[in-house]
């Protein structure tokens, strides 16, 4: 049976009351109260969910218009339809009907599969245009699902704004599509591309940012390829497609941004750095790191976000426990001597180091850095970039910074042997020293120095202690479910440590607050390494790793798979995951 009329605030106050979800008294409570002006444009169910009341069937949950687009969707036999924004192909969604066609019967089309288009509607009982539009989509039929009113205005004038810029930039484009293979890279840089200040290109960059910011990416990739090319962020880690765009108007994205960015927009044949500031949507000062490469297809962008609120964090958030963050203050407090972090690219280092030296720059010790680049501006540091444009690498920062009357220094890597001496030279000369190092755990940092031409006996005399550190994304609260472990696994994991197998553990299940991955955010796991005496002993006899790493185990110092599987123990990491980013060496 086919109805076809449109839902309003009255029936949908009836139809609650009479299936004993609100009382007659709020049900008068909603029709009663006055709209303001702006208030009249809303969705019956967005009306009542401003209202807060509580759902009768379920008196501990409150009407929300989550909860009411579920007693509709349930009330018209429509599924309920959450768009996830990271998985929409927009270009595609908009091409199955117009604007005009969208916004005058208020649908959107959500999902294409192979036999049916999924069309989303906040009016279920509106289905007049359905056989306007079966004509367009064939041969797919339509199947209608309910969408949130409030998905249903964001994403009905975004997609189309979206796909608008894409059109016209390919339109405005004097840019003739010239087949770009390899030998693209041969010609000389464009005077400059001339749609990079048109208005639809600056469109499409504010959308990127923004829709990066919402989704809390760290790194945005804009990579060019034959046709399309893709724009992709990372998220937790891992890379999502967002968009796939046509080439050209790519190549038009990125050169705004290298123009924001300050950078030279006609060369395109060498690498390029660059950054960029910006407000995030809740007005925070953001700041971009921008680079580029030259490929096969054109220029490719990865711009990496620093936002202030990742970069400097409490020990708590980053996942330090009650005895290492003892041990690590304790280690920290020393006057001189050099602490190490190692671990790969994106595992967390300079989080770490920032955090540490926030809490030590107190108004009584000078705090220099020298750093590659300097990754956030801070005001209780005393930071210097390294240029080697003009022959000031890390080695000549720090025989420049000693001379500066510093009390801690940091020294963004160790890269090469004359920054290893100059940082040993500083330790020894009174000054507590952090780097970072590119190891897989704690003991091999002490090798690499050694391979790295230091002198044994001068690691042994400064080093303090090392600590390697992973990330490794957390288990979404909402909706981790307990789960049998896989004892293999478990014994590989934890195969010569005493730690108890637990009962059960927790998988990731995925829902609607972590866009279905079943994680949301990272933290850390650490290996914390000390140098005790017997240490320090061991180093100046050039002992190899093998014994370096016994030394370690007979103090009780725990590798970086138990400190995981302890993070697994505690519910708040899957077993996947530590097994994904930790060293099983």
């Amino acid at each position: 049976m086919t109805f076809n009329f449109e839902i309003d605030t009255s029936w949908c106050l009836e139809q609650l009351q009479k299936d004993g979800r609100i009382t007659e008294r709020e049900k008068m409570l909603v029709q009663t109260t006055h709209r303001q002006r702006d208030q009249l444009k809303w969705h019956p169910l967005q009306w009542i969910a401003n209202f807060n009341l509580a759902d009768l069937s379920h008196p501990q949950s409150k009407l929300t218009l989550n909860r009411l687009c579920q007693w509709l969707s349930e009330k018209a036999d429509l599924p309920f339809y959450i768009i996830d924004p990271l998985k929409a192909d927009v270009q595609a969604l908009t091409s199955v009907m117009s604007q005009e066609f969208a916004m005058r019967n208020k649908i959107l089309a959500v999902e294409l599969q192979n036999e049916y288009v999924l069309i989303a509607t906040d009016q279920p009982y509106k289905s007049e245009w359905v056989g306007n539009l079966e004509r367009t989509v064939l041969p797919r039929k339509i199947k209608r699902v309910l969408l949130s009113p409030d998905q249903l205005q964001r994403y009905l004038v975004e997609y189309y704004q979206v796909s608008r810029a894409v059109n016209s930039s390919q339109k405005s484009s004097s840019y003739e599509r010239e087949n770009k293979g390899v030998e693209a890279l041969l010609q000389l840089g464009d005077s400059q591309n001339p749609d990079a200040n048109d208005q639809h290109i600056v469109k499409l960059v504010d959308w990127v940012l923004q829709f990066a910011f919402e989704q809390g990416a760290s790194d945005i990739h804009l990579e060019p390829r034959k046709d399309t090319g893709k724009v992709r962020f990372r998220i937790d880690g891992v890379l999502h497609t967002i968009y796939n765009m046509p080439a050209n108007t790519l190549t038009a994205v990125i050169s705004r941004i290298k123009i924001l960015g300050r950078m030279n927009v006609a060369e395109k044949r060498k690498p390029q750095d660059g950054r960029l500031k910006t407000r995030t949507p809740k007005g925070q000062e953001t700041e971009l790191r921008l680079s580029t490469l030259p490929t096969a297809f054109g220029e490719k962008m990865v711009m990496r976000i620093f936002d202030p609120d990742v970069l400097v964090r409490s020990f708590q958030q980053l996942g330090f426990e009650g005895r290492l963050q003892e041990s690590w203050n304790q280690l920290t407090s020393h006057s001189h001597g050099i602490i190490l972090v190692t671990g790969p690219t994106g595992s967390g280092k300079t989080t770490t180091l920032y955090s540490s030296l926030k809490q030590l720059a107190t108004e009584q010790v000078n705090v220099c850095t020298i750093e590659d680049p300097i990754e956030m501006l801070e005001p209780s540091f005393n930071q210097m970039q390294v240029n080697t444009g003009i022959d000031l690498g890390f080695a000549d920062g720090v025989r420049a910074l000693m001379r500066q009357d510093p009390d801690i220094i940091m020294v963004g890597e160790i890269r090469d042997q004359d920054t290893a001496n100059m940082a040993i030279q500083a330790a020894l000369t009174g000054h507590l020293v952090l780097s970072t190092l590119h190891t897989n755990d704690a003991p091999s940092s002490l090798t690499r120095l050694h391979d790295l031409g230091v002198q044994p006996f001068l690691t042994a005399a400064t080093i303090l202690g090392v600590l390697a550190q992973r990330l490794v994304r957390q288990l979404c609260p909402h909706c981790k479910a307990e789960t049998f472990i896989n004892d293999q696994e478990w014994k590989h994991l934890t195969f010569d440590y005493n730690v108890k197998t637990p009962e059960f553990v927790f998988k990731a299940v995925g829902c609607e607050a972590c866009r279905h991955t079943g994680y949301k955010g990272r933290v850390g796991i650490y290996e914390f390494m000390p140098l005790s005496l017997e240490a320090k002993h061991l180093i100046g006899a050039h002992a190899d790793l093998a014994q370096l790493r016994l030394q370690a185990r007979k103090e009780g110092i725990e590798p970086l798979r138990i400190a995981g599987a302890r993070k697994v123990v505690a519910g708040i990491t899957t077993l996947e995951e530590v097994l994904r980013v930790v060293p099983l060496n």
